[in-house]
């Protein structure tokens, strides 16, 4: 007969195990330094998928507490291109990426081009705050330590299952692109552009 603490062991590890197997952001990368630890960040496939106008499918609306504290919802950006880009204070690939990012988000201002960022794994938002100082970001991000945001993009949709990842929304809040890589100031004008440019 099993004792009741080892059925309870048994239960636990089996609730972890099934938690653990639901995120879409498992670590299997380098180790790197987060503001909790010790973590990994989840290294993509180096993939970049561009979806057909009629092919593409809703994101979901994400909404929640940015970094600075702030409510943001998704859905208030209807009507613009959106590039969501999944970061971490702690992610090399993310620090590399960030002088690229903050360039087009600067450059495509004026066209209807709005940049929001999703934090995850940083314990704390003070952390995320002095990356965007560091690296002069001034557009918002969604502040998801636990990666519950990440988590409401359906299963077999293009999720960003990577950190970094980028998706580019557009006009209509679909899927146009999305990237499971660390992106180039010129990769990232590459695919934003033709998803600017259509009516």
């Amino acid at each position: 007969m099993i004792s009741a603490r080892r059925l309870h062991r048994r239960t636990v590890a089996a609730a972890a195990a099934v938690a653990a197997g639901t995120l879409v952001l498992t670590a299997c990368g380098e180790d790197a330094t987060s503001s909790g630890g010790n973590t990994q960040f989840v290294s993509g496939t180096g993939e970049l998928t561009v979806v057909d106008k009629g092919d593409r499918l809703a994101a979901p609306d994400i909404s929640g507490e940015t970094t600075h504290g702030k409510q943001l919802s998704l859905a208030d950006y209807r009507g613009k291109v959106v590039v969501l880009n999944v970061w971490g204070s702690w992610c090399a690939p993310c620090i590399a990426e960030a002088p690229n990012l903050r360039k087009v988000s600067e450059d495509t201002a004026d066209q209807g081009v709005q940049f929001i960022g999703i934090n995850t794994r940083d314990l704390n938002p003070a952390n995320a705050r002095a990356f965007d100082r560091t690296h002069s970001i001034k557009y918002p991000s969604l502040y998801d330590p636990d990666g519950k945001l990440i988590l409401k993009f359906p299963k077999n949709s293009l999720a960003p299952q990577a950190i970094p990842s980028t998706l580019i929304l557009d006009r209509e809040g679909k899927i146009a692109v999305r990237a499971l890589k660390p992106l180039s100031e010129k990769e990232l004008r590459k695919a934003l552009n033709p998803v600017i440019k259509e009516k």
